[in-house]
């Protein structure tokens, strides 16, 4: 329900919008407040009224790394799926990019130009701005490899331009996680000057070797947890037998036991049950505590 714009903008302020449609795992409740900025104005203005309502702050990218809580979430819910400018510098080889930009058409685009470095993100439903703050990956890729530096939105309204030595990256993480700091834009290094043929093929490729072992047929979040050091959480998982392994309506996939499935109807408390359940039946066989790559959002008491 849309009540007014936030002040000084044309920006529409939503009031108890379910968040089902704003995650790929299409579950959860509603959100308290609700707005989509298309400016960095308006994105400023959305965290100005936050803090002179005293409200909490929750940032949505594509939604495809996230379980939402059917109870909700509340404070203010900002989306930047509409921040998806793109500016690529045929000279330098450099890409700067909104935060709400998809992956898989950002890999696309950098692939057509003959560009080589992002060949790796064409099958991550993702966003700029999640890959940045979750280190996305895949392929043996990342997204901290070739960044240059990002745009940040700090708590107080200001924006600050930080490098990519300052955001602290590792494995599927960054220091700009359970933080209030948001990412507005990413640029990165590539490599110009390629055969366009040859980077397309290979981005081609990627895509295909994730359609042929990841499951697309039903929605869900990606990858649900980090990979341990020794194995693979989707070899642990299966080697526990837990294919097919359901809670609700919400399913172990059969085709990578790394990722949980919404097979129609599913709530989050059914998806959180089943996460539970599988890191307490492979940590009883295998002493391993399975740590999720997937983020929840509000309560799950």
């Amino acid at each position: 329900m849309t009540l007014a714009c936030l002040p000084q903008t044309q920006c529409p302020l939503q009031r108890q919008v379910s968040l089902a449609e704003f995650t790929t795992l299409g579950v959860g409740g509603s959100a308290e407040w609700l707005v989509e900025p298309r400016t960095v104005a308006e994105l400023q203005a959305a965290y100005t009224w936050a803090q002179a309502q005293e409200l909490p702050i929750t940032v949505l990218g594509a939604g495809s790394n996230l379980l939402v809580s059917d109870r909700g979430v509340p404070g203010l819910v900002i989306s930047t799926k509409h921040l998806r400018y793109l500016k690529s510098d045929l000279e330098t080889g450099q890409l700067t990019v909104g935060a709400g930009y998809p992956l898989p058409r950002l890999a696309h685009h950098v692939a057509k130009l003959g560009w080589h470095g992002l060949e790796w993100m064409v099958g991550i439903p993702g966003t700029v701005g999640g890959a940045v703050v979750m280190n996305a990956g895949a392929h043996g890729g990342c997204a901290a490899e070739r960044l240059v530096s990002a745009v940040i939105l700090e708590p107080d309204g200001t924006l600050a331009v930080v490098s990519a030595r300052e955001l602290g990256y590792a494995y599927r993480t960054s220091c700009l996680q359970e933080t209030q700091r948001l990412v507005l834009q990413a640029t990165w290094q590539l490599e110009p000057g390629h055969d366009p043929a040859q980077v397309k093929a290979a981005t081609q490729k990627h895509l295909s070797d994730r359609l042929r072992t990841q499951p697309y047929d039903f929605p869900n979040c990606g990858s649900v947890f980090r990979n341990p050091p020794a194995q693979t959480a989707g070899w642990l998982i299966e080697q526990t037998g837990l294919k097919g392994y359901q809670i609700g309506r919400a399913q172990v996939s059969e085709k990578h036991a790394n990722f949980i499935l919404n097979c129609g109807g599913a709530t989050a408390m059914d998806v959180y049950r089943l996460i539970r359940h599988v890191q307490r039946a492979v940590a009883d066989r295998w002493s391993v505590w399975l740590h999720p790559e997937v983020k929840l959002i509000g309560d799950f008491a």
